[in-house]
């Protein structure tokens, strides 16, 4: 069994906390995303939603002078590996499977190699589609992260996911980047 929903995660205080630093529309466009890539590299969606959904909870603000930074995030950002282990501990914390929770985790982990020393990793195809599906939704100089919704809106949409993941159904993407 999978549990907890999207819904439950995303409605977790640690959640809300870490996605308004990182971008709720982000996090929500990148699992609309995942949710499409899972069917073609045969990833079950659920994961890769949950996944994507948390992927960037790691991010730390970078400011100089009060202004975002992004050379120094670039530079100095461990962000995966503070989110992978922020993933595990609330996935676990909510009753997700342990096996379920590492995957994710590991997903999360792996979606970027901007801090690793050069060369290239061999990915699973949920890692894959984890990346993949963050990269979908990147804008330059990190402005993905700065797209605004309610969080009313952002409540119904992953009801929507949700749904449809139930379902097993097909969607196109409510949400566009800003570029």
């Amino acid at each position: 069994m999978h549990k907890p929903s999207l819904l439950e995660i995303f409605e977790h205080p640690k959640t809300q906390k870490y996605l308004q630093r990182s971008g709720v529309v982000h996090a929500i466009a990148s699992s609309y995303h995942s949710y499409k890539l899972s069917a073609q590299y045969g990833v079950d969606p659920i994961l890769a939603c949950k996944a994507a959904l948390l992927h960037d909870i790691g991010h730390y603000t970078w400011y100089r002078d009060g202004k975002w930074d992004y050379e120094q995030y670039k530079a100095n950002d461990i962000h995966a590996i503070k989110g992978a282990e922020r993933a595990h501990k609330l996935l676990v914390e909510l009753g997700e499977d342990r096996e379920n929770a590492k995957a994710i985790s590991l997903a999360i982990l792996l979606h970027t190699d901007s801090y690793l020393p050069g060369g290239q990793l061999e990915l699973n195809p949920l890692q894959k589609v984890v990346r993949l599906a963050d990269e979908a939704d990147e804008e330059p100089g990190g402005l993905h992260h700065y797209r605004e919704i309610s969080y009313d809106k952002a409540v119904a949409l992953i009801n929507k996911l949700d749904s449809l993941l139930l379902k097993g159904k097909g969607l196109s993407s409510p949400l566009q980047q800003t570029s």
